[in-house]
């Protein structure tokens, strides 16, 4: 009888899901980044789909951003009083970002809806899917920066001449030199974000699947308020030096310091670390957000596909 009553004595521990753990969550994305070789194809084979049977193939994702460059550059430096031959490479580079950013958003929040089929018959890391995305739009990223490097030899005298300026009375820029190294571990980042970006609200968008529409929305908004047909020059010449409240806007704006951490070593602007301190603090709250994700849900993922 003492047995029984010290066995009926001992507290109850609380339940754990045996799919709720961190250490699953953590498994999960270690498995997923070991499976390279399946994500890398899957990306690749995306791209190679995509473009089946076209005569320039993946060519034509370089054609249409060259195109639209040109043309929203040649627009936009008569409309700011921008010199072409600076004012176009800001305007593509900030463009091949923000296309960057925007697939890690728009595509990232259809990660899993996507692989619907995959997802319930293939037993890989959820992971791996959101790195398949990731992966298909850095190879897309890679073929729009062929636009940025063509746009370098046609303009590279003023880009690298010192105190030359995007838009007229604009701040005077140092111009191109080897800070231009800066820009492949801005490139990390940016990829290593969007790998967040497509866990979390590729989760989300599963779960509900307004998420998307929702976010597409959001981001054409995001697009007109962020320096990239426009300078924040153009701040300081309407509202005064410094930008006024407006400048605020920008500063607030995740996406305008991502482009920024790019574009200023491609094209030998003032580089200020405060982009760099804003985008690391983006980075841990957003993959902190994932794992949280990630541990809670990504046992339910298969079930809400």
């Amino acid at each position: 009888m003492s047995a029984i009553g010290a066995i009926n004595s001992t507290p109850e521990r609380p339940v754990v899901h045996a799919g709720r753990t961190w250490g699953r969550a953590f498994q999960d994305i270690r498995d997923g980044l070991a499976a390279r070789e399946l994500w890398a194809h899957l990306g690749w084979q995306d791209i190679k789909q995509r473009y089946r049977r076209s005569v320039i193939g993946p060519l034509w994702i370089t054609l249409s951003m060259g195109i639209t460059a040109t043309g929203l550059g040649l627009l936009y430096s008569q409309l700011f009083e921008g010199e072409i031959a600076t004012f176009l490479p800001y305007l593509t580079v900030g463009f091949i970002v923000w296309q960057f950013i925007l697939g890690c958003l728009t595509e990232g929040s259809d990660s899993f809806i996507h692989n619907e089929g995959l997802i319930k018959q293939l037993p890989a890391p959820l992971t791996v899917y959101a790195l398949r995305t990731v992966w298909r739009l850095t190879l897309m990223f890679l073929h729009n920066l062929v636009v940025y490097f063509i746009v370098l030899v046609i303009f590279f005298g003023p880009l690298s001449t010192e105190g030359y300026t995007i838009t007229a009375g604009g701040t005077p820029q140092p111009g191109l030199d080897w800070s231009v190294l800066w820009a492949i571990p801005a490139i990390a980042l940016i990829a290593i974000n969007g790998a967040w970006a497509a866990l979390l609200f590729g989760i989300i968008s599963t779960r509900y699947r307004d998420i998307p529409q929702v976010i597409a929305a959001l981001t054409n908004l995001v697009f007109f308020v962020t320096p990239i047909v426009w300078s924040t020059d153009i701040l300081a010449k309407r509202f005064g030096e410094g930008g006024g409240w407006v400048k605020y806007v920008a500063e607030a704006n995740p996406a305008y310091h991502f482009i920024q951490i790019l574009r200023a070593p491609l094209l030998g602007n003032i580089q200020s670390w405060h982009h760099w301190a804003f985008c690391g603090v983006v980075t841990v709250i957003g993959w902190s957000l994932a794992l949280v994700a990630m541990r809670n849900y990504r046992s339910r993922i298969s079930y809400w596909v």
